[in-house]
């Protein structure tokens, strides 16, 4: 034992910069941290790596919570893994392979997870980027939102039958990434000129006038299909996102509406690759400088922190979009969220004001841009806040009617579905959502929770809430029912005690006007949990 080498293990997924026989860049730097946050013998692995492989390994993980590290701007997100007996059962031999490419890998503590696997992001690091493009030669100016080409995805089958096949899906995706409002989309006339010629996605980001190109490419063999994209930036020259899929085909076209579905919720939407890139540029700029689209941007970040400061932060940045440009409709789709968080948090001493102010905004932004999913979505909350379910249920299917791919959209409907007395199917909802969403943030967690809670599901509902890593006042106060509902009453009061911690006002009453319940029964159902759970009434 006193000559044994005893390692530690940090495990990060993120871009890389290779230099050489040298890599760096936030990727490598989180890991880092993560191996000295790890004891020896230990691994610790952050939130990204946590995403992948949740329910995929029967490991156990248990978070640590999120973590100040040095030269990284925001807290980590990080996760133990218990070495137990089940870990021990993943134990295999370990073959060296040989350097790929003749590649000499320089040893390090801390490793960036590159995974080869379908379905799951793949990244090549030896793959030279691509040669930028220049902004000053580009035939138009760059919109003030992600500017994307889908370039006609190429038939590698050998095959031109399959051209409808190839075509189809490109189509589709165009379509599908055409109904998020917040980016700008080549239309599909202008993208298929470059069908079947030899084009440098420098010069089709230059004669379109676009910051971002997907291509990609679909081989059929036999009864199996191989489809890939990959996102560039083409201003930078660098492969921002990468995915493959294999599938059988047994039904070409569903195989085709999964891939399609799975491809456009990683791009689009507030959570994907297109606005993380986005926020990632505003944030180097002088504040001075910014467009209404970059402060919105930054406030969505602010906003997607569930807590009451962030909150706060988020409407000033919210309220700078609409004074730098008013007739600009996400920006109002930003306020009604900040409001509707200050109902559903308890973040303020004025509830009906607040919805009042959500239900404002989001109709501002619906006669501004009628295509706002999230306008829509927001209307229908705050229409539920008021006990109008019959028009929430309608602005709901509006909202998923304009966009049926919005990930978070299918996670929120989910959650109301509890509120309108259909538990089950909101979990269908919340299920499709993680589906479409595998990096998904972890209220679709609390959301799946609450769905297994008005089930009588309470181990799930336990099961759920205990993966959350952020909680709020919903998740610690329906985890504390639910411990109460199985007789685990110490576990409940810590929970309450924790909400308590989190508002010092709450109780039963105020919860229950902020859980509207169409049906009385449920709310009773969860008023008599959290009684039994030591809630004051």
């Amino acid at each position: 034992e006193d000559q044994r080498i005893v390692f530690r293990i940090g495990i990060n997924i993120g871009d890389i910069i290779v230099e050489g026989d040298d890599i760096y860049g936030d990727g490598v730097n989180v890991a880092a941290r993560l191996e000295g946050l790890a004891e020896p013998g230990d691994i610790c692995i952050s939130e990204s790596v946590h995403g992948q492989v949740r329910g995929k390994l029967d490991l156990t993980f248990d978070p640590m919570g999120a973590r100040e590290v040095k030269n990284i701007a925001e807290p980590v997100s990080v996760y133990q893994v218990v070495l137990d007996e089940k870990a021990a059962a993943l134990v295999t031999d370990v073959v060296q392979e040989p350097a790929r490419h003749g590649r000499r890998w320089l040893p390090a503590a801390a490793a960036v997870v590159v995974l080869a696997v379908g379905g799951v992001v793949w990244w090549q690091p030896w793959e030279p980027d691509v040669e930028p493009a220049s902004v000053e030669r580009m035939a138009f100016p760059l919109p003030d939102r992600p500017s994307i080409a889908v370039l006609p995805f190429d038939n590698l089958s050998g095959d031109p039958k399959q051209e409808y096949l190839v075509d189809g899906l490109t189509e589709t995706i165009i379509t599908e990434l055409s109904r998020f409002a917040g980016l700008f989309v080549i239309a599909r006339n202008s993208v298929f000129t470059y069908k079947g010629k030899p084009v440098k996605v420098q010069q089709v980001a230059e004669d379109l006038g676009v910051q971002y190109v997907l291509e990609g490419s679909i081989q059929r063999s036999a009864d199996r299909i191989r489809i890939t994209a990959q996102l560039i930036d083409a201003v930078t020259g660098t492969h921002l996102w990468a995915q493959s899929y294999d599938r059988e085909l047994s039904d070409i076209f569903s195989v085709q509406d999964d891939v399609t579905e799975r491809i456009v919720a990683s791009l689009g939407a507030y959570q994907g690759e297109l606005a993380e890139a986005a926020r990632a540029r505003a944030k180097r700029k002088d504040p001075a400088s910014f467009s209404a689209y970059d402060a919105f941007q930054l406030g969505i970040e602010r906003k997607h922190r569930f807590s009451k400061e962030d909150n706060a932060a988020a409407r000033v940045l919210f309220e700078k979009a609409v004074e730098l440009d008013p007739q600009f409709a996400p920006a109002y789709v930003g306020l009604a969220w900040v409001h509707i968080q200050q109902f559903w948090f308890g973040w303020t001493d004025e509830p009906e004001h607040a919805v009042e102010q959500t239900r404002e905004a989001a109709q501002k932004a619906i006669a501004l841009d009628p295509s706002e999913a999230e306008a829509h979505w927001l209307l229908a909350e705050a229409y539920m806040a008021d006990g109008r379910f019959e028009q929430s249920e309608a602005e709901f299917e509006r909202a998923l009617i304009i966009n049926p791919n919005h990930a978070d959209l299918l996670a929120g409907w989910g959650y109301a579905s509890v509120l309108f007395g259909e538990p089950e199917r909101g979990a269908e909802f919340i299920e499709k959502a993680m589906r479409l969403n595998p990096h998904y943030p972890d209220w679709y967690d609390r959301a799946l929770g609450t769905t297994a809670y008005m089930s009588r599901r309470y181990e799930d509902a336990i099961g759920a809430f205990k993966k959350v890593t952020q909680h709020v006042i919903q998740s610690r106060l329906y985890l504390a029912a639910s411990y109460a509902q199985l007789g685990r009453l110490e576990e409940a009061r810590s929970e309450v005690a924790a909400a308590i911690e989190l508002d010092a006002d709450i109780s039963i009453e105020k919860f229950s006007r902020i859980e509207t319940y169409e049906r009385p029964a449920d709310l009773e159902h969860l008023r008599g949990g959290l009684r039994k759970a030591g809630l004051p009434e």
